[in-house]
């Protein structure tokens, strides 16, 4: 969506700045092409008024010349003058006054006014009244009089230089020197009719409804064709800042966009303008105008199309992938798309299945690996608890062990004080023979009880050590066990490793395919994250699988240690089976003989120094025996220990195991 409102907002804004920017450029350059050319003929325009302007310069300097009229002047204004010749004279000046109107219909009057406005002073052409006065006026004549014979150009006024004529005038004004006859200069007043302006201006036109107007230097109307806005100030704001012509734009009363070109004249230093509405000239503009907006209309349509297309091809795919990679965070990876274009979406899609496919295969090899764990550990926990059973039993044994030999000295510690007591009483014999052969009977009967004692512990002896061949070859099997575990660990932390570069390879691709991998990136660092988990799990399932080796090891060498001393065990035991047996054919032997023992009791004193030296040796067995024993059962306590811990250990193994098949067990694959 973001990238069809992009597409849409650049297509129509391209449209409309490139439509815009040539309508306005369009307009600039009709503009600037109406203004010089509407400049040029407001130049020829100006160049025809000056020309105007300058014949009535020109006429007013030959009047000012004329010598004749100068003659005449003096003549009138002289002391004493005769009344025929002075009429005479003013009759001559009338008639040339005239005759300068009568020839050119342009003027309205001709005038010689006298410097202090008296009527009868003053002359005029024929058919004008005569010479008022007001403060306007005088200000006007002063003008002139201090302008010493420079000609003055008077803007046109409705009624004429003495606001007393019927139609509008402008006029020029000059004063006629005479240094000779101060009291015969006189003032030219040239009034020209307004419309003469008009008819030389009427065929300058500008644009469709514009008009040609002259201002004064301060905006006062001269000329226009509405003569009611004579000698008003114009709503055009003309600045010339030095310049002879030039064109602008400004707005009339009404808010109208106006076009203004003009031109400075030469003589009167008046403004020729002509100006129009700006809208006249760029009305072929507006079909551009036009032209732009069905241009956008068609550009909207387009971009229109091009989303759609760009939403079909590019928008629902990514939405799609957007979708199967978040099922696939939720952990299904069955997911597949089925794109069938060749283009990056295509390539895509294969590649999104390719690394869904890869990733089901290394979780159901995860899976296996750790099934396969699982089972190990079971098996570990059994042998390890069959093992510590054992050792619970050859511990318990061991301490049978320790408490028949401790019997068997306490009994023979017995037997030597009996036989150090028979010495005392070796000459008591004859006499306490009844007592001997009690005793004899006890000593047989001891003698009985130890051998059935000394049985046992040869029957408990070869238990111990068949069981003892067991726990050796049981702790072989366990460290076989624990290798095959070993060799488990390195394939799932090769497994994992190949995890980590899947996922590193996943994430360059979701780098690759921009915003529209982001997705493909969270599936990826999920199964980094899962890779890592793995990783650590199979190292403290590695360490303490070597915990557990080494236990095993260390069982197998107190094992094979103790070997030896339960065989020398066995061999004591035997011999003091075989001891014992001796001892009790000896008492049977004693008791065959009692009654010849006041006879043989040189023999018993012999007999009974065996005895003691007997009792002694063994004495020295079963303490021997003893000290073996307790070591025995030392050690089956310290392996008993061990196989606790190492049971404890397959607990643990069991269940990190089943803590890593939950984890892969929300993975559909």
């Amino acid at each position: 969506m973001k990238l069809f409102i992009l597409l849409f907002a650049g297509i129509i804004v391209l449209s409309a700045v490139l439509g815009l920017s040539s309508y306005q450029l369009s307009k600039e350059i009709i503009k600037d092409e109406v203004a010089q050319a509407s400049s040029q003929a407001i130049v020829q325009a100006a160049g025809k008024l000056d020309f105007l302007f300058t014949q009535y310069e020109a006429l007013s300097k030959q009047l000012a010349v004329d010598t004749e009229l100068k003659s005449n002047l003096e003549i009138i204004n002289q002391p004493g003058i005769g009344t025929l010749q002075k009429n005479a004279m003013e009759g001559e000046v009338r008639n040339k006054l005239s005759s300068i109107t009568g020839s050119d219909s342009r003027l309205f009057a001709v005038r010689l006014v006298k410097k202090n406005l008296v009527e009868v002073d003053s002359y005029k052409s024929i058919g004008v009244v005569g010479v008022r006065t007001d403060e306007d006026i005088e200000s006007k004549v002063k003008q002139i009089i201090e302008a010493k014979g420079q000609i003055q150009w008077f803007p046109t006024s409705k009624k004429g230089f003495f606001n007393i004529y019927g139609e509008p005038t402008l006029t020029m004004g000059r004063l006629l020197r005479n240094i000779n006859q101060p009291e015969a200069e006189y003032i030219l007043l040239i009034e020209i009719k307004e419309k003469a302006l008009g008819e030389i201006l009427s065929n300058l036109r500008i644009g469709e409804s514009g008009q040609v107007a002259v201002l004064t230097n301060n905006n006062k109307i001269v000329h226009t064709q509405d003569t009611n806005l004579i000698e008003a100030d114009s709503f055009i704001r003309l600045q010339q800042d030095g310049e002879k012509s030039g064109s602008f734009t400004t707005d009339n009363e009404y808010g109208v966009e106006q076009l203004v070109v003009y031109n400075t004249l030469d003589t009167t230093k008046w403004a020729l303008l002509g100006y129009a509405p700006l809208k006249d000239f760029v009305k072929g503009t507006n079909q551009l105008l036009v032209v732009t907006l069905i241009v956008i209309v068609l550009a909207m349509v387009f971009a229109l199309l091009i989303g759609y297309y760009v939403l079909r091809i590019v928008g629902k795919p990514l939405a799609k992938l957007c979708r199967l990679m978040e099922e696939g965070e939720q952990g299904n990876l069955q997911v597949r798309t089925n794109f069938k274009s060749q283009d990056e979406i295509g390539r895509l899609g294969f590649s999104f299945n390719q690394m869904m496919q890869q990733i089901g295969l290394l979780v159901e090899q995860m899976h296996h690996s750790a099934q396969e764990v699982l089972e190990t550990a079971d098996e570990l926990t059994h042998v390890s608890k069959s093992t510590s059973i054992t050792a619970g039993e050859i511990a318990a044994a061991s301490n049978e062990i320790a408490s028949g030999t401790g019997s068997m000295a306490i009994e023979a510690e017995n037997e030597n004080l009996l036989a150090e007591r028979m010495v005392g009483e070796i000459h008591k014999v004859s006499a306490a023979n009844d007592a001997m052969e009690q005793a004899a009977h006890r000593v047989q009967q001891v003698s009985e009880q130890g051998t059935e004692y000394m049985n046992q512990l040869v029957s408990k002896t070869e238990k111990i050590v068949g069981m003892n061949r067991n726990i050796v070859r049981e702790a072989e099997e366990l460290k076989n066990s624990t290798s095959s575990i070993q060799k488990i660990l390195e394939l799932m932390s090769t497994m994992t490793q190949q995890t980590n570069i899947l996922s590193i390879n996943a994430s360059i691709e979701a780098a690759r395919a921009g915003t529209a991998g982001r997705g493909f990136m969270v599936v990826a660092e999920e199964i980094r994250k899962l890779a890592d988990g793995s990783k650590q799990s199979i190292q403290t399932v590695a360490g303490i699988t070597d915990e557990i080796l080494r236990g095993i090891e260390h069982t197998a060498t107190s094992l094979n240690e103790v070997s030896p001393v339960i065989d020398e065990q066995m061999e004591s035991v035997m011999e003091a089976s075989h001891i014992f047996g001796s001892v009790k054919q000896q008492m049977g032997e004693f008791l065959l003989e009692i009654d010849k023992s006041s006879i043989f009791v040189k023999e018993l004193i012999e007999a009974q120094q065996l005895l003691s030296a007997s009792i002694t040796s063994i004495s020295a067995v079963v303490q021997e025996t003893s000290a073996s024993t307790e070591e025995v059962a030392s050690m089956s306590t310290q392996q008993y220990i061990v196989s606790e811990k190492l049971v404890d250990l397959s607990k643990r193994l069991e269940e990190m195991s089943e803590t890593f098949n939950q984890t892969l067990v929300k993975f559909i694959t």
